[in-house]
């Protein structure tokens, strides 16, 4: 994998993170357009670079992350489904993250739910905040997450909406869930890949497309946050929800045309 390639992957990811479009659907179409070969190395950055990502949640809403010990027993709460989940069943996860079929159908079938939201979630009271029940819904709600396609983002801010969080807030919390969520993830992978990372012949190199992923992705999120909420609050879901079957019907495409593509 070059420089170049690792900035573009690094884009995708900075984008698609944290709007409800799935990122895993967008790194295979652009693994596939590039012609990166899916290699050990090439997995782990894609998961790694997701730091950079949560440095943009981190940057941007500092002074809440400073504001009370409750926030950070509500973060907590709902992190902890997806912490357990994830250690129980994390060799089956893994096999799902193979199939590039269930990733095409998640993203269509996400995009028609995306379609309602608004209608059925979309007029809740703006005084409404993210307590210890709604939280742990909010994390329930997440683990759905853990199949390839539907989107992190996606399933925390309609679980919390479905809570009866207006879009704002549901988007924001679903933001500050993804700090100890990606970190985790990106721990994990880092503790398991750590030999491929390191190697004596290529860390330096290694260590180069990580440090610019990194950038790139903190940078990229910064933009793709700031114009989420913008969007979000003024427009809803139904764009996100056609781009998701636009999305997942490409994929479909590719498939039934013989491409072989790979999930990073």
């Amino acid at each position: 994998m070059s420089i170049l390639q690792a900035i573009i992957i690094a884009i995708v990811e900075g984008l698609t993170e944290f709007l409800p479009v799935s990122s895993t659907g967008h790194m295979i179409l652009t693994q596939h357009l590039l012609g990166v070969e899916s290699t050990p190395l090439v997995k782990a950055f894609t998961v790694n670079i997701q730091l950079g990502a949560i440095l943009s949640v981190v940057i941007l809403y500092w002074r809440r992350f400073f504001q009370s010990l409750n926030f950070y027993v509500t973060l907590f709460i709902a992190f902890l489904p997806a912490a357990v989940i994830g250690f129980l069943l994390g060799d089956y996860i893994d096999m799902l993250l193979e199939s590039v079929l269930v990733v095409a159908i998640m993203l269509v079938l996400g995009g028609v739910v995306m379609l309602f939201v608004d209608r059925w979630f979309g007029s809740w009271d703006d005084s409404r905040r993210v307590d210890n029940r709604r939280a742990l819904k909010i994390g329930l709600a997440q683990c759905v997450a853990m199949i390839p396609g539907v989107s992190r983002s996606a399933a925390s801010i309609v679980g919390g909406m479905a809570t009866g969080l207006n879009r704002k807030t549901a988007a924001e919390f679903s933001f500050f869930l993804a700090v100890p969520t990606m970190l985790a993830a990106s721990a994990y992978k880092l503790l398991k890949d750590y030999k491929v990372l390191f190697a004596e012949e290529s860390v330096k190199e290694n260590l180069v497309l990580l440090g610019v992923g990194n950038v790139v992705a903190f940078a990229v999120g910064m933009l793709a946050i700031r114009f989420f909420i913008g969007f979000l609050t003024r427009y809803g879901f139904r764009a996100f929800g056609w781009y998701r079957i636009a999305a997942g019907g490409a994929i479909l495409l590719l498939l039934a045309c013989g491409k072989n593509l790979t999930i990073l």
